[in-house]
């Protein structure tokens, strides 16, 4: 089990959403590392949505296109292409959630991203303490 203590969210400042005849929805971002576990798409309804690839990592698509909310908006799936260049690296589907609001939570470390810092308590428990003990000076 791999324990992560922190959330990155980059944000994709090119990306592509494609619309086929049967009115699926693609969207074309950059490949990220590792496999998605579980992934998940918000999307607010105006022009900022969300892909959630794991507990770790989530990509922010910012200035949705005006005529592709609508579709987005009553799509239940996305086809996510992740690409290396112009490769294919992956490809997976992902569930849409309609939200009133997408809510970056976290210190921005960077203009494209943001690391959600983890409180004490959250940290202790996953790291899977059994014993807490307080050292150094007694007050």
């Amino acid at each position: 089990m791999e324990t992560q203590y922190y959330t990155l969210i980059e944000k994709q400042d090119f990306y592509e959403i494609i619309e086929n005849k049967y009115g699926e929805l693609a969207i074309f971002i950059d490949a990220r590392e590792g496999t998605p576990v579980e992934p998940v798409l918000e999307f607010d309804g105006k022009h900022t949505a969300l892909l959630k690839r794991d507990a770790r990592l989530a990509v922010r698509l910012d200035n949705i296109n005006k005529e592709t909310v609508a579709p987005l908006a009553e799509s239940e799936f996305v086809l996510i292409v992740e690409l290396k260049g112009k490769m294919v690296e992956r490809t997976y589907g992902v569930p849409v959630e309609n939200v009133e609001e997408i809510v970056f939570e976290g210190k921005s470390t960077r203009a494209d991203e943001i690391v959600k810092v983890k409180t004490r308590d959250e940290l202790i428990k996953e790291f899977g303490a059994v014993k807490v003990w307080s050292n150094g000076s007694e007050k």
